[in-house]
């Protein structure tokens, strides 16, 4: 009890030393004091809800027929719907990766949204943009050459988004159906599309600015184009929806879908 007391006394004593401290401190001083640790707990609290709010949102898109109908199943269900799925509306579902399923412990469900590639259909895209945590590119590794002009610029539209450039949202040009003997490498189409995406960075430079729809350039001028001179970062990968070999696909989703 003595000793109670004694803590008692001195716990008094150092607030009295405290309560005269602070009134020896001017009012405008006690004043910015308070605010500054007011605007540091908000800010602080905002800075933890915005990292509780991370998007789970990833994005599939590219030009029809690509497959990336096959590919959203085959992320849900390990399922091909019998291979030739064509959507005219975009498929959107929440749910834990197929391959994760047997996983124990707590596994983040994934927002897929499978973007339909058809030219009419594309503004739908820019409603998911601002969500997205990393954006899957569909090519057609199997019919890559007669559509390698209609994909880049495609990809040239999408890669000078605001919404993508300004969040520097990752991308992934998937090249699906590798399985096949003739289908083209990741390499090769990669490449491909840097110089078909090179051209049209000259030929769009050469239209009024009041002509173009895009909100900011691609590269380096007077350098050829790169993937690598994007603010974001844009990588390739193989994957065959019809064999259900997505596995770097799902790489990419839980490198930007954190557990």
């Amino acid at each position: 009890m003595e000793e109670l007391e004694q803590w008692k006394e001195q716990l008094s004593h150092f607030c009295h030393l405290a309560m005269d401290r602070l009134r020896e401190v001017p009012p405008n001083q006690l004043y910015a004091a308070a605010a500054i640790a007011i605007f540091t707990t908000l800010l602080l609290l905002a800075v933890k809800l915005l990292r509780r709010a991370k998007s789970n949102t990833i994005v599939l898109t590219g030009l029809g027929g690509g497959g990336k109908t096959v590919l959203f199943y085959q992320l849900r269900d390990g399922s091909t719907h019998q291979g030739t799925v064509t959507s005219m509306e975009p498929n959107e579902g929440t749910f834990i990766l197929h391959s994760e399923k047997t996983r124990k412990g707590k596994i983040k469900p994934v927002h897929i949204v499978d973007v339909p590639g058809h030219s009419r259909l594309r503004p739908k895209l820019d409603e998911f943009l601002p969500q997205a945590a990393g954006i899957v590119f569909v090519v057609d590794a199997l019919d890559f050459l007669p559509n390698c002009r209609a994909a880049s610029e495609y990809l040239y539209d999408l890669l000078t988004k605001g919404s993508v450039v300004r969040k520097k949202i990752p991308v992934l040009i998937l090249c699906n159906k590798t399985d096949k003997v003739t289908a083209h490498t990741k390499e090769f189409i990669r490449r491909q599309m840097e110089k078909e995406i090179d051209k049209l960075r000259t030929s769009r430079s050469a239209i009024s600015a009041a002509d173009i729809a895009n909100e900011f350039t691609l590269g380096v001028p007077g350098e050829p184009f790169s993937f690598t001179q994007c603010s974001n970062k844009v990588t390739a990968a193989d994957a065959s929806g019809l064999t259900g070999e997505i596995s770097q696909l799902e790489e990419f989703i839980r490198e930007h879908v954190k557990q």
